[in-house]
């Protein structure tokens, strides 16, 4: 007999497409694939469903009444810009305007790119898998972890990783 809630029956995190074969769509992810060294299609649907989840919120929040609208709509504000995909001087219909792309530049493994700490976007997933990453002191094997604003700067190799070592050897020198 199946509970409700049973653990091992978990919902999932992403859609598929509707018309799998449509070549527009299929060329767009694999340059988001090959641009953000993504592992597979399904990372990228998991990009849109969240993104498409945070579009629903505030279409769905200008059917509450002006109270409850204003306050999902703030709520909803506040997260992403703690995420860093919005500044904190957005106002509300820019969420209808954030992109895929918005979001999977917020992703641990982009940034670790981006700071240098790879030399390319499928070395710095490597580098996150392998264990050689930390953001605040706290070890991440995820590639998809998205980084909060006030994390982004703590992001750095792991003390005992000998990429550190490596790396502080290159910067005496």
């Amino acid at each position: 007999m199946i509970k409700i809630g049973d653990p091992r029956r978990l919902k999932k995190k992403f859609k598929k497409p509707k018309h799998p074969f449509e070549k527009e769509r299929q060329r767009e992810e694999l340059e988001f694939i090959g641009k953000y060294g993504l592992r597979n299609k399904r990372e990228f649907w998991k990009s849109r469903t969240i993104l498409g989840n945070w579009r629903n919120i505030a279409r769905q929040s200008r059917k509450l009444t002006k109270e409850k609208a204003l306050e999902v709509q703030q709520e909803l504000l506040r997260k992403l810009d703690r995420v860093g995909i919005l500044g904190s001087e957005a106002e509300f219909d820019d969420i209808l305007l954030l992109s895929v792309e918005d979001l999977l530049k917020r992703r641990l493994q982009t940034l670790v790119y981006e700071k240098g700490f790879a030399n390319s976007v499928y070395q710095a997933r490597q580098y996150i898998v392998h264990g050689h990453i930390q953001v605040r002191g706290k070890k991440i094997n995820a590639p998809s972890y998205i980084v909060k604003r006030e994390e982004e700067e703590f992001i750095g190799y792991a003390p005992n990783s000998p990429l550190s070592a490596t790396n502080a050897k290159k910067q005496k020198a």
